[in-house]
């Protein structure tokens, strides 16, 4: 077992699969076509059928993702989009991207997702869509801001960067609104060896909105029929991608494996771990507890070789970017409340059994438990 275990470790599933994917990136190499190829092809066919989309549009990044959904979807300058400020900096990033201005509700305490009852009272004139984050892997309540959504005719674009996998009542995150954007990062479930992303849809306007956008506008090549950009998934990340696609499913098994043993450790202690929530499949990306004392959990965790994070540091609207300019703020007190005493242990499908044993053993001793 190492002397330390860090949170995220990408390096150990290109371990495992060093084999395959050295004969991926071969295979890319010798065909000698490197942008938007047969690789990017295959693998929008298989991610879209994977998740039960009709169509999947490979991007740069998940931010891009992101900022292509919106702009297919119609948001644009002086457009409100409702959020949550807890996720990655980049969902409001790319709303702001797009143009159009971030409203912030505040999370639910179990799911840790969007709370469907607070959108109502943050809708206004100017608001065209809302964009749920499926935080951590767990789903947020889709039924519920679907329902609000049709209720004021809203475009809903989901935050599925952490999600890859993740099911409410069978049917995977990123199949529910009228977009969905996942990034490949290389922590993510399905992760690259560098940057990329990838937009689901089932409109057929939405994907061949983005197809154009993704690639300076066009529809025949060198002709720029609407204003556009440079995002395009390269054909050595598609190829790792799809290497890695097969192995999802069984992967996100052994996170859920991992958690529930972490979860039994935690048993009483002053440590909440992830609910279950009813009828969603939660996809695990991130393993995140709730401690009154963080900090003296953290430097226990530290000494026993256990690395920890806080995903993240501050909520978005604390940021000094986004601090005191964005409505919303002042309905926040589950998100600010849950960014006391949120702590992040390693997750990951490559953690052996000793190691998963030794942070169980050390979350245990936290309350003299052995």
């Amino acid at each position: 077992m190492p002397e330390f275990i860090p949170v995220a470790n990408p390096q150990a599933q290109f371990a495992v699969r060093e084999g395959v994917i050295r004969k991926a990136i071969d295979r890319v190499l010798t065909r000698g076509r490197y942008i938007l190829g047969e690789e990017v092809a295959r693998f929008e066919e298989e991610f879209a059928s994977f998740l039960g989309a009709n169509f999947c549009i490979g991007v740069a990044s998940g931010t891009d993702a992101l900022i292509l959904a919106l702009k297919a979807c119609g948001i644009g300058p002086g457009d409100e989009v409702v959020t949550v400020s807890h996720s990655a900096v980049a969902t409001v990033a790319a709303i702001d991207l797009a143009g159009a201005i971030p409203v912030f509700a505040d999370i639910e305490p179990k799911t840790r997702c969007m709370n469907p009852e607070a959108l109502p009272y943050l809708i206004s004139d100017k608001t065209r869509a809302i964009l749920p984050v499926h935080i951590y892997g767990q789903p947020a309540a889709m039924d519920q801001i679907l329902a609000v959504a049709r209720r004021f005719n809203l475009k809903i674009i989901e935050d599925c960067a952490q999600a890859h996998g993740a099911e409410t009542d069978g049917r995977k995150a990123g199949t529910w609104g009228d977009a969905a954007a996942f990034s490949f990062y290389p922590t993510k479930n399905l992760g690259a060896l560098g940057d990329g992303g990838a937009v689901v849809t089932d409109s057929p306007a939405i994907a061949a909105h983005v197809r154009e956008l993704r690639e300076y506008g066009w529809r025949e090549r060198y002709v720029s029929s609407v204003p556009g950009m440079n995002s395009r998934l390269d054909e050595i990340q598609a190829a790792i991608l799809r290497v890695k696609l097969p192995f999802l499913s069984q992967d996100n098994g052994r996170r859920r494996e991992i958690a529930g043993i972490f979860n039994e450790a935690i048993k009483d202690t002053d440590i909440t771990g992830p609910f279950l929530i009813p009828g969603t499949t939660h996809a695990m990306h991130l393993y995140v507890v709730e401690c009154g004392r963080r900090k003296s959990l953290q430097d226990h965790l530290q000494k026993a070789g256990v690395g920890t994070a806080c995903h993240y540091p501050c909520a978005i609207h604390q940021q000094p970017a986004y601090r005191d300019r964005i409505r919303g703020c002042d309905r926040l007190q589950h998100t600010e409340q849950f960014y006391t005493r949120l702590l992040s242990l390693p997750m990951y499908p490559e953690l052996t059994d000793a190691e998963v044993e030794h942070i169980s053993d050390t979350l245990r001793k936290w309350n003299g438990r052995t």
